[in-house]
């Protein structure tokens, strides 16, 4: 993958370019494959064709079955179709979700919404290194629980988390089980058969599609009630005229994901690694959020105690990163994750995040390692 760059981009769980291979399928249909896939005549079906083809690529990533897919505009919009989805809203306080600190807004702020409908919600806590306790999801249940919603990996500190362990509690509880699998697919393998789950979120800018698209696993069987209604398309789960073009892009992405997952795998995290002992052993006193070893290989979040880590990448321009603090009239405010795993404020304020990608080079990271060196130094 051949992007050409005057920075370094260390920011792929934010979103990633897309692939080359992506592009050029979108750019071959882009001409005459416009047509309506519910239309019947030869363009329609030339639509609907290259809309089940994408299905089916997507499903092959994730070890699922290609009627199992229901395409969306994004993570987000996933989400909020199986949060909203379990619920009938004319009697709201007859449900109970249970979900955790450290989801992704588009989990917890629905949650927050349904709550104020009448929804009883039970959001966990996690512990220092972002984990949630299976133990803790068991002790939460109750009658009325029509929901477990724990995500895969966690973007912040690429935590991942004991899915496999908290589908067997919800099974034995007969409870439908939803994980937000934005950051894990295209990043480590992902089955949806081996985790147990029942509903499972893709993003499609998180694994080189472009923005604007992406898609829900939904167990056969299982039943959602529409977040959009309209003519029906999508198994009735998803109204509105298919985007086609951006369904063939995510599906190249699962395609492209699935055929050099193990090599993406041991590329990054021996590149990831490299930035980790490279700062480790210059920089005293750093801290590493998140679990030493059950987490993503491409994600590095650690703290540099005492300062911003916005001041730290403000001098430092050449690098693309994130941080999981915000200053505000003086006060810093941490990421709702670092303050789930009660990371001290004076600590999380020097969160920097560092996810890396296919742009990614060891000759990158070397020169990204001596200018992070040098300029926490300079601010030391």
């Amino acid at each position: 993958m051949k992007i050409r760059m005057d920075f370094i981009y260390l920011d792929h769980n934010a979103t990633t370019p897309i692939d080359p291979e992506v592009r050029d399928s979108m750019f071959s249909f882009i001409d005459d494959g416009f047509g309506n896939p519910s239309c019947t005549y030869p363009l329609g079906r030339k639509a609907m064709d290259a809309l089940e083809d994408a299905r089916e690529k997507v499903s092959l990533l994730i070890g699922a079955r290609r009627e199992e897919i229901v395409f969306t505009s994004c993570g987000s919009e996933s989400n909020n179709m199986v949060l909203k989805g379990v619920i009938d809203f004319r009697n709201p306080s007859d449900y109970h979700i249970i979900t955790s600190a450290i989801e992704h807004p588009s989990v917890l702020n629905p949650t927050i919404f349904l709550e104020e409908l009448g929804v009883k919600v039970t959001i966990l806590n996690v512990d220092g290194y972002g984990l949630v306790s299976p133990d803790d999801v068991k002790r939460a249940i109750t009658k009325r629980t029509a929901l477990i919603s724990i995500m895969l990996a966690n973007n912040e500190t690429g935590t991942i988390e004991p899915i496999e362990e908290i589908s067997k509690i919800a099974k034995e509880y007969e409870i439908p089980f939803h994980t937000d699998a934005s950051q894990a697919v295209g990043k480590i393998p992902v089955d949806v058969e081996r985790l147990g789950v029942d509903f499972l979120t893709i993003a499609g800018h998180k694994l080189y599609a472009p923005k604007g698209i992406g898609a829900l696993y939904v167990r056969s069987g299982m039943k959602l009630k529409p977040l959009i209604h309209g003519g029906g398309q999508e198994g009735g789960l998803r109204a509105g005229t298919e985007n086609t073009l951006l369904a063939i892009a995510l599906g190249t992405a699962c395609s492209v994901a699935r055929r050099r997952l193990k090599e993406d795998i041991e590329r990054i995290k021996q590149m990831r690694d490299q930035l980790q002992e490279a700062l480790f052993g210059e920089i005293d006193g750093l801290v590493l959020c998140g679990h030493p070893e059950k987490r993503l290989p491409n994600t590095l979040n650690v703290c540099v105690p005492g300062i911003e880590g916005g001041n730290i990448l403000e001098n430092i321009p050449e690098i693309y990163a994130s941080t999981g603090s915000a200053c505000h009239e003086k006060d810093v405010k941490l990421s709702h994750v670092l303050n789930a795993m009660n990371i001290p404020s004076h600590v999380g304020m020097g969160a920097l995040r560092f996810s890396l990608g296919r742009l990614n080079t060891p000759d990158q990271i070397n020169r990204a390692s001596e200018l992070l060196i040098k300029g926490i130094r300079a601010l030391i």
